[in-house]
C-alpha cells in the first residue's frame, strides 16, 4: 500500500501545479470506503488551496469568498494512485474520483477501493477530524526524539515492530519502512517495545528518520504499481537491506536474511545483526 513517502512524493508532484486553480466539476465513480459527506456539485467555482498531507492523507483546501472554508481528505488505500494532468484518457473502472479544475484533472485510481474521499469544514472536524484525531508525530517534527519515543512505549508488550506500524507514536514508518529502519538500528523487530532502552529509542528515531528521507529522495517504493501524479516510479525499493530479501546473505554480515509474520505482515530481518 502507499505509505507516507509514497504519499509525500505524490503530493509534491502535483501540489504546485493544482494550487489556485478554479474547480469545474467533480465526477464520482463507485463508493469509496466512505461517503464524500457533500454534494460536490456545490463545490464548483472554488479555488484549491496549498495542498498538504497528515500521515498518509491529503488535504485539498477548496476555498470560497462567500462561503465557509473546507476541504477534501484523500486516502489513497490499498491500491490507490492519483494523478493529475491537462489531458488523462477516458474513466475507467477504477477511477472513482475525478476533479476537472481549469489547470488539469486530479483522478484517483483504486483498484480494491480502500481509499477515501471526504468532506470537511477543516482538518479538524467531520470525517477528517474522526480519520486524523489519534495520528502520531510526523517524522520530521523535532518533538519527535528519543526521550518522547521511550516514554511512549513504557509499558507496551507489544513488538516493537506493531509499535512501529501502529502509528499512535510516530506516523508513516510503514511495513517496508518499519523493516529497514530497526535493521539499521540493529533492533529485533519481535523485541517487546517496553524493553526497548533509551539509547536505542535515540538510535531508532534517528534511523526512522533516514529510512524515510531515502525513501522520499528515490521517490518512494514501487513494489507493484505505485506511481506519482506525473506518472513517474519510486525505486526505494531496489535499496532496500532487509525487505524482500528473505534467504539473501545480510549485506553486513552474510547471515541469511529471515522472515517472520507479525500482525499478518511479513517482516524481515538480520537474526545476527539485529538483537533483542
Amino acid at each position: 500500500m502507499p505509505e507516507l513517502p509514497e504519499v509525500e512524493v505524490t503530493r509534491r508532484s502535483f501540489a504546485d501545479r493544482i494550487e489556485g486553480a478554479k474547480v469545474m466539476s467533480i465526477h464520482m465513480g463507485k463508493p469509496l470506503r466512505w461517503p464524500v459527506g457533500c454534494d460536490v456539485d456545490a463545490l464548483r467555482g472554488r479555488r484549491v488551496g496549498q495542498v498538504l498531507r497528515r500521515g498518509k492523507y491529503l488535504w485539498l483546501p477548496l476555498n470560497a469568498r462567500d462561503t465557509d472554508e473546507g476541504g477534501l481528505l484523500i486516502h489513497l488505500g490499498m491500491s490507490g494512485s492519483l494523478a493529475f494532468a491537462h489531458r488523462l484518457p477516458a474513466a475507467g473502472v477504477h477511477d472513482h474520483f475525478e476533479m476537472v479544475t481549469d489547470r488539469g484533472t486530479l483522478r484517483l485510481t483504486d483498484p480494491r477501493r480502500f481509499g477515501a474521499v471526504v468532506w470537511g469544514a477543516s482538518m479538524s472536524e467531520g470525517m477528517p477530524g474522526k480519520l486524523l484525531d489519534g495520528l502520531g508525530l510526523e517524522p520530521f517534527d523535532d518533538a519527535l526524539n528519543g526521550a518522547y519515543f521511550h516514554e511512549r512505549l513504557k509499558g507496551r508488550k507489544v513488538a516493537i515492530k506493531q509499535a512501529l506500524l501502529a502509528g499512535d507514536i510516530v506516523v508513516g514508518a510503514g511495513n517496508i519502512y518499519a523493516c529497514e529502519a530497526l535493521f539499521r538500528a540493529g533492533v529485533d523487530p519481535r523485541t517487546q517495545a517496553g524493553r526497548v532502552s533509551k539509547p536505542r529509542c535515540d538510535r531508532l528515531v534517528q534511523e526512522v528518520r533516514a529510512v524515510l528521507q531515502q525513501a522520499l529522495a528515490l521517490g518512494g517504493s514501487s513494489l507493484k504499481d505505485f506511481k506519482d501524479a506525473e506518472g513517474s516510479q519510486g525505486h526505494f525499493q531496489l535499496a532496500t537491506q532487509v525487505y524482500g530479501r528473505e534467504g539473501q546473505p545480510c549485506r553486513v554480515c552474510a547471515t541469511p536474511i529471515r522472515r517472520v509474520i507479525q500482525g499478518q505482515r511479513s517482516t524481515f530481518f538480520c537474526p545476527s545483526c539485529q538483537k533483542k
